[in-house]
């Protein structure tokens, strides 16, 4: 009798699901890319991600011992950072700058907000943006043949729409990770399928992308899908958009939160300066998250909303 009247705070459920465990899934899901980009664009691509994964590993390290705090390394969380911010990188980067990337996606992003979990936004989109705007070379990517070169979006919005096949394959400009669309579809669907992640932002994400760029392009079905196939709106919509910390915990927050991403997405692709609007939207919705949780929130059992 005692046992059924003794209190304590919660969780009252515990399950044997961790961090190092969900990570390691997403380090699982992200390997078909890797690989693919390394087969498509060589060493120097397998160059870029040894150095953003090490570097981000070493700088989480580092900043463990100079403010006394206990180590975090091993929850892979910073691997994870280091291959995708490496995976939104072209393969003809200079090095230096993808290690000074890296470090502020660990150190500014992550780390000085009190590491995991308490990031305003994603470390890895972050990181992707300040090198956008910091580096102009971040504005070009490599062709498979190792010829400097924007990523197709351009050349789809002014008519010229690559093969599907080419799209699917990774035969195209871009950055390492994001040109081989069959490797990104298999590794989401992999998270998915482990419910790591749900499907309510993927698939509200692309599917609003496709259908307002096949408005705007007058339902010229393959244009549309093209659009869909480019730039790093798959790697975006599976891989960063759906991160933990920085996205809504209810259904019908992500579906806002993909919706809005859609809508940021395709507005910055059509009518921006910028080529691509993926990182912009992740960020901007990052930014937004609070106010879609308050949103979208379940009401307590016994409470009202305010």
């Amino acid at each position: 009798m005692d046992s059924k009247l003794r209190i304590s705070v919660s969780p009252h459920i515990h399950s044997n699901i961790t961090t190092t465990k969900i990570m390691l899934d997403v380090v699982i899901a992200l390997l078909p890319a890797a690989v693919a980009g390394c087969i498509i664009f060589g060493l120097g691509a397998l160059a870029v991600l040894v150095v953003c994964v090490g570097t981000c590993v070493l700088s989480e390290f580092l900043f463990n011992i100079i403010v006394k705090k206990d180590q975090t390394i091993g929850d892979l969380s910073a691997v994870v950072t280091g291959l995708l911010l490496g995976l939104n990188l072209p393969a003809n980067i200079p090095l230096w700058q993808a290690g000074v990337g890296s470090v502020f996606a660990i150190i500014i992003v992550k780390c000085l907000f009190g590491g995991i979990g308490c990031n305003l936004v994603n470390p890895a989109i972050t990181a992707r943006v300040f090198m956008l705007v910091a580096f102009g070379s971040m504005a070009k990517a490599a062709f498979p043949d190792a010829v400097s070169s924007a990523t197709p979006l351009p050349q789809i919005l002014e008519g010229n729409t690559p093969s599907l096949t080419n799209l699917l394959l990774g035969n195209i400009g871009g950055a390492i990770g994001e040109t081989c669309k069959l490797a990104l579809l298999v590794g989401g669907i992999y998270l998915i399928a482990r419910r790591v992640i749900t499907w309510h932002i993927p698939v509200t994400y692309i599917s609003g992308v496709f259908v307002l760029s096949l408005f705007i392009e007058k339902f010229d079905f393959m244009s549309a899908l093209a659009l869909t196939l480019s730039g790093g709106l798959i790697i975006g919509a599976f891989f960063m958009a759906t991160d933990y910390v920085t996205s809504p915990s209810t259904p019908k927050g992500k579906i806002i939160f993909g919706i809005g991403a859609a809508v940021i997405t395709v507005l910055i692709r059509f009518y921006g300066n910028y080529p691509e609007g993926v990182s912009f939207a992740i960020l901007l919705m990052n930014i937004l998250n609070p106010y879609i949780e308050r949103l979208s929130g379940r009401k307590l059992f016994g409470g009202k909303h305010k």
